[in-house]
C-alpha cells in the first residue's frame, strides 16, 4: 500500500468502465455491421446484421471492454496513473484482435502495436491537438504571459530591420536629414502637418 499523503493513489472501479466500454464497443460494432448489411448486393434480411456481422460486433465489444477494464485494473494494481497502464490495456485489447486469426505471432504483434500506439498517445498528452491547457489558468493572463515571453525590445528590432520603409523611430527625421545632406549635399526642411507650427 502507498504511504499516506497528498499524492496517494485512490483505487477506481474497473468493472463499471469495462462494462460501459463493452457496451459502447458493441454499439459501434452493431452500427458498422448494419452499414455493411445494408450495402450487400443481395437481400439478406434484417437478421443479416447479426448472422453476418456478429463476429465483428462481439470482437469490437470485447476489445473496448478489455481495454477499459485492464487499463484501470493495471492502475489499481500498480497504484500509479501513467502511460504504462495505457500500454497494458492496449496490449490486451490488441491481443483480442489477433485472437480471431488464431496465430501467436499476430496475437503478439497486434498486441504490441496497439500497446505502443496507446502508450504514445497518452504519453504525448492524450490529445491529437497537443497538451491540454490548465483549466484553472485565466485565458487573458495566459496570453499576456505568452506575449511577454516573446516580446523583444524596439531597439533590437530596429537594429535588425533598420529604419525607413514606414519604420520611423524617435529622431528618424533628423538622422534622415543628416544622411541626405552628407550623401547628396541637399538640405531638406521638414514639413509639419500642424497648421500652427
Amino acid at each position: 500500500m502507498a504511504p499516506k499523503g497528498d499524492d496517494q493513489y485512490h483505487a477506481k472501479d474497473a468493472i463499471g468502465p469495462g462494462v460501459r466500454g463493452a457496451l459502447v464497443g458493441g454499439g459501434a460494432g452493431l452500427f458498422v455491421a448494419a452499414l455493411r448489411n445494408s450495402m450487400q448486393r443481395t437481400n439478406v434480411g434484417a437478421w443479416g446484421v447479426f448472422t453476418r456481422g456478429g463476429s465483428a460486433i462481439t470482437t469490437v465489444s470485447a476489445v473496448m471492454g478489455m481495454y477499459e477494464f485492464s487499463r484501470i485494473a493495471a492502475a489499481n494494481l500498480r497504484e500509479k496513473e501513467d502511460h504504462y497502464n495505457q500500454a497494458i490495456g492496449g496490449f490486451l485489447a490488441g491481443s483480442i484482435l489477433g485472437l480471431r486469426t488464431g496465430r501467436m505471432p499476430r496475437i503478439l504483434g497486434l498486441g504490441a502495436f496497439s500497446a505502443v500506439v496507446m502508450a504514445a498517445y497518452d504519453y504525448t498528452g492524450g490529445s491529437l491537438s497537443g497538451f491540454k491547457r490548465d483549466p484553472e489558468e485565466d485565458e487573458y493572463e495566459r496570453k499576456e504571459r505568452l506575449r511577454m515571453n516573446r516580446r523583444r525590445p524596439v531597439e533590437e528590432t530596429l537594429a535588425e530591420v533598420g529604419e525607413g520603409r514606414s519604420i520611423r523611430p524617435p529622431g528618424y527625421e533628423e538622422r534622415r536629414r543628416l544622411r541626405l545632406k552628407e550623401k547628396y549635399g541637399v538640405d531638406i526642411n521638414t514639413v509639419s502637418a500642424d497648421p500652427n507650427a
